[in-house]
């Protein structure tokens, strides 16, 4: 069994931008992080990840860039998943399933593309 890799942010640290390329996922271990978009030049928080959510995958699930920023709104701990173990963890998954998460991170992404 492989061990975790953990990461500590401090409040207000990113922990990736908008537009960047993906190799890795997070799990909240602790604490909290805000998901942000610039809209019309402002920065707009989407939502807020707590302890026990996963965030960053979508980007991984596409290997497109990715669609918001990522900010710890307080100290968070986060687990780092790589992309080879996201990989992994999909290539064990149903077809189906694979299919479907495809499908609604283009879906996702079509709906962000709209104002």
């Amino acid at each position: 069994m492989s061990v975790m890799n953990r990461k500590v942010y401090q409040a207000g640290q990113t922990v990736f931008k908008e537009g960047e390329s993906a190799s890795r996922a997070f799990l909240v271990e602790s604490g909290t992080v805000e998901i942000r978009k610039n809209i019309d030049g402002q920065d707009v928080v989407l939502g807020t990840v707590e302890r026990g959510g996963i965030f960053g995958e979508m980007a991984l699930i596409d290997n497109q860039p990715r669609m918001a920023s990522a900010v710890a709104a307080e100290e968070a701990v986060l687990v780092v998943i790589t992309q080879t173990l996201f990989e992994d963890k999909m290539k064990e998954a149903d077809p189906f399933i694979r299919a479907l998460l495809r499908i609604f991170v283009r879906n996702i992404r079509g709906a962000a593309g709209r104002k």
